[in-house]
């Protein structure tokens, strides 16, 4: 299982070991061990142009994300047997505006680094097929799995603990 986890803001740098653990749990948690994940932590500037240039809106978001399997493979990923000298199946990026998550903790009234792992969970469960911009079904089933997704982490022994990173600081391609 792998976590790649790139912070292009500075503000981002304090959110950065707690994303990875949470990014790891969730791939076990979703049975894919031998998945590999690509995370940007960045800000509003970058994801803007992204949303401009992949979905065709001209303005910031707080999370995309860009899958690298088909959706046919999605549902295979989980019983896929990987030769463990292999690399591990790319699963796809999500990119996640902190400046967006930090406004819309505020505006919440919850931690930024709750609603940073709200919007991983989102994105992840984008690359895996989900999308609640289908119907309201599919809207209704993909909310229920990140909130079980949420309550699992919850009880995580090391992921229940986010406050490694800031709570007091005040800092959207399909979300």
């Amino acid at each position: 299982m792998g976590v790649d986890l790139r912070c292009d803001i500075k503000d981002g740098r304090p959110y950065v070991a707690a994303m990875r653990r949470d990014a790891k749990a969730l791939l076990l948690l979703l049975g894919l061990k031998e998945a590999e994940l690509s995370i940007t932590l960045t800000g509003d500037p970058e994801i803007h142009q992204l949303n401009r240039d992949f979905r065709g809106k001209d303005k910031p978001t707080d999370v995309l994300s860009f899958p690298q399997i088909e959706d046919d493979a999605v549902s295979r990923l989980a019983t896929i047997k990987h030769e463990e000298d292999g690399p591990p199946l790319p699963l796809g990026d999500v990119v996640i505006s902190l400046e967006t998550a930090s406004r819309q903790a505020i505006a919440m009234r919850i931690a930024p680094a709750e609603r940073l792992r709200t919007l991983l969970i989102h994105g992840l469960l984008h690359l895996l097929g989900y999308d609640h911009e289908r119907s309201l079904a599919e809207a209704r089933r993909m909310f229920a799995r990140e909130r079980e997704l949420a309550a699992q982490l919850d009880h995580q022994p090391q992921t229940n603990n986010t406050s490694a990173a800031p709570k007091t600081r005040r800092v959207r391609a399909r979300s």
